[in-house]
């Protein structure tokens, strides 16, 4: 057994032997331990899935290609993740995976190092910590030294690290020069001592960083379902822009922060690159498109609009459901 299905299989068993009232059940994947991926955690911290009726078991598996793989091989329902797996699946031929909302249209990932090196020039020669290849880490590392005419194993050596805290503690033990992180890890650096090399959100490069997913033919036969999730995630995006306490409480748990500093200051420079009403922008997915079409000419055959499904978004608006959560907008 594959250790994706291996983890889906633990994720079931648990699910199935652990007390709790009969729901719906749909199990979820997300690639990264970060608070742009946290709605879920916030709707079952304080009972917002229940509401709904439903149970979403969330597994962690930190690298895109492996998420993917997992949504495709039908063993979860819904993926949060970055967009470019589900942009080069669908250019390889294979439709099934739609996004159907954004939570981030552009990267806010930041380069940090040691204070002596201050520029990303600095960094020649030296190691530099992606979470994988593939992964928006990776993505945003290459733009980011490429405006700098700056190409890795040239220029400089690229390091896998795994995960957000492995990225972390490659940086504090030395086996990485620079690491690339997200929020909260870029603030728990910076109190480590560490100092942005390149500050992620200035940049505001259009990608889409994080998102919701799922496959057509899950659509097909449980839209009602989906319709029920996608209204909890509205209503956990509420808490994550609106209430700093939840939220901190929340990520305390799941992250293991508990640093108060760290924490707002991750916060404040995270949320303002947040979707409040989940909105998954066209140009972020087009500036997928067109970083791959230089390799692969398929991508310019692809509209951004064909990979995107935003009924329930529509029906949010239409229903007044949004209106009522965050008032006219």
């Amino acid at each position: 057994m594959s250790k994706p299905a291996m983890i889906m299989a633990l994720a079931l068993w648990t699910c199935a032997v652990c007390p709790g009232w009969s729901a719906d059940r749909l199990l979820g994947v997300q690639s990264a331990r970060v608070m742009s991926q946290s709605m879920p955690w916030i709707a079952n911290e304080i009972g917002i899935f229940r509401k709904y009726n439903l149970e979403f078991p969330l597994v962690y598996i930190g690298t895109s290609p492996l998420a993917t793989a997992a949504m495709l091989g039908g063993d979860a329902q819904l993926l949060i993740d970055g967009g470019v797996g589900l942009v080069r699946t669908a250019i390889s031929g294979n439709s099934e995976l739609v996004y159907i909302a954004g939570i981030k249209n552009y990267l806010t990932q930041s380069i940090l190092a040691k204070p002596e090196i201050k520029r990303l020039e600095d960094l020649r020669g030296k190691k530099v910590g992606v979470t994988r290849v593939g992964a928006t880490t990776h993505y945003f590392a290459v733009q980011a030294f490429k405006r700098r005419n700056m190409e890795a194993g040239r220029d400089y050596m690229m390091i896998q690290t795994g995960g957000a805290p492995e990225m972390l503690a490659a940086l504090l033990s030395g086996a990485i020069d620079a690491g690339t992180m997200s929020s909260p890890w870029d603030a728990r650096a910076i109190s480590q001592g560490y100092s942005y090399v390149v500050y992620g959100p200035d940049l505001k490069i259009p990608h889409v960083a994080v998102s919701f997913i799922t496959r057509r033919s899950f659509i097909a036969q449980n839209s009602p379902l989906v319709g029920r999730f996608m209204r909890a995630m509205a209503e956990a995006a509420k808490i994550l822009h609106t209430d700093k306490e939840i939220v901190f409480k929340v990520l305390s748990k799941y992250l293991r922060i508990e640093d108060r500093k760290v924490l707002d200051q991750a916060y404040n420079a995270e949320i303002k690159a947040l979707e409040p009403r989940m909105e998954l922008r066209l140009e972020a997915i087009q500036a997928i498109l067109d970083d791959i079409a230089p390799s692969d000419a398929r991508a310019r055959k692809f509209k951004p609009q064909e990979l995107y499904d935003r009924r329930y978004l529509e029906e949010m608006e239409k229903s007044g459901f949004f209106d009522k959560l965050w008032g006219p907008g």
